[in-house]
């Protein structure tokens, strides 16, 4: 078992994988803190923005802009298991079969 693990630290694969997942996953957690944090801001910042009506109905900017931000979270993490389901289980399954 131990040496199984070894085998599998040792393999060039699997740092291949880590180092993309790491890589993937911190470009969409920043996308996601930039989006996030932009919304905080405008929060704070921008309330004339928010508040102004689109066209001449009641719903104001505000609210497009908080399901973006909400819909943008659910679409960073579906790209994530896209990937994940693809490329990163293909990469895994390699270095299981190898590790044998």
């Amino acid at each position: 078992m131990k040496e199984n693990a070894q085998r599998i630290l040792a393999n060039p694969k699997f740092q291949e994988l880590v180092q993309k997942r790491s890589a993937f996953a911190w470009t969409l957690s920043i996308a996601m803190l930039v989006i996030y944090f932009g919304f905080i801001l405008l929060v704070a910042f921008g309330k004339g923005f928010l508040g102004t009506p689109i066209g001449s109905g009641v719903t104001t900017w505000g609210i497009p802009v908080g399901l973006f931000t909400i819909i943008s979270a659910f679409i960073l993490t579906g790209i994530y298991v896209h990937r994940a389901n693809g490329e990163f289980d293909e990469l895994n399954r390699q270095i299981m079969e190898e590790s044998k």
